[in-house]
């Protein structure tokens, strides 16, 4: 498993009566793999995890291998309430033949340090598969520290990589300095992902590469080739669309993204319900804004965009 790159963590399509959309999911997976992309991620927080049923997430991991035909990785999240369903989740994941897994830690309660490593040490040995830690005390309030991965390091080979949301840029040399080869970085929050990448991060768990394939893999490209002004010039355009990602309706804001660039659908699973009134106006205003000022992107020959990676 090479843990490099730009990672999509990918939206879960429905049809306006929630059912599952493969169609346009496909449609969406054929633009990221056509951009370059190199991983996929189901299931996680903008894969509505939390309302996709057991046997949802056994099909759409299942029919996704299936899809991507070993052309990138494919990576399931595993988020569950409880040790018991988590590894149950890695197994399945392990069965259907995912690349590895994204783990967060176990939802709705927030564990102290010991229960930290306990849980993810407990699925970690469950699996062969290689993992990726979510450590995202912001928004799910449980911290990996430095510490807890010393002995998770020691503890798992295969937990081999981490998506850093921590919103300290600064973890990231931290964790290079203290791990080396050991660990690999992958940045996690969109309006911190040049920064992360320009301080030694491998890669980028991305959010509005969902709507903006192209643009997030450029942005990637060139900083591997060392061409910063370039890399800084569209972030610079892409940051006030980044920052749909970093609000408590980033689903509903990168959907309806999606949507407007003609490459997915607004619909949501309830509880979340699809933008409204001022708010809906307001979003999509932004949204165009950026569509309408997409910046020229360079030109990467194959060979030069495999070397970049």
């Amino acid at each position: 498993m090479n843990w490099q790159g730009v990672f999509p963590a990918v939206t879960t399509k429905f049809h306006q009566d929630g059912s599952l959309d493969f169609d346009t999911f496909f449609k969406n997976i054929d633009a990221q793999l056509a951009a370059g992309v190199h991983g996929i991620i189901l299931g996680g927080t903008l894969g509505e995890s939390s309302v996709l049923r057991t046997e949802e997430k056994y099909e759409l991991t299942q029919r996704t291998i299936d899809y991507v035909a070993g052309r990138v990785p494919v990576v399931m999240n595993i988020a569950e309430g409880s040790t018991q369903e988590a590894i149950l989740r890695a197994e399945e994941a392990e069965e259907l033949g995912a690349a590895g897994l994204m783990l967060l830690p176990a939802m709705r309660y927030p564990t102290d340090a010991r229960e930290t490593l306990a849980y993810f040490t407990s699925v970690a040995q469950s699996t062969e598969l290689p993992i990726m830690i979510y450590n995202n005390p912001v928004d799910y309030k449980t911290y990996v520290t430095l510490e807890i991965f010393d002995k998770l390091l020691d503890a798992c080979p295969n937990v081999e990589a981490v998506k850093e949301s921590t919103r300290d840029v600064s973890n990231v040399t931290r964790m290079v300095t203290r791990y080396g080869d050991r660990l690999r970085i992958m940045g996690g929050v969109d309006t911190l992902a040049l920064e992360a990448l320009l301080m030694g991060a491998h890669g980028w768990v991305a959010g509005l590469v969902c709507a903006f394939p192209e643009e997030t893999v450029a942005i990637y490209n060139l900083v591997q080739a060392g061409r910063m002004e370039e890399a800084r010039t569209i972030y610079r355009w892409f940051l006030p669309l980044l920052e749909l990602d970093i609000h408590a309706k980033l689903v509903q804001y990168i959907k309806l993204a999606e949507q407007m660039t003609g490459i997915g659908t607004e619909y949501v699973r309830a509880p979340r319900l699809t933008l409204i009134g001022e708010e809906r106006t307001r979003i999509m205003a932004l949204i165009q804004h950026g569509i309408d000022n997409r910046p020229t992107l360079p030109t990467f020959t194959t060979t030069a965009a495999a070397h970049a990676v």
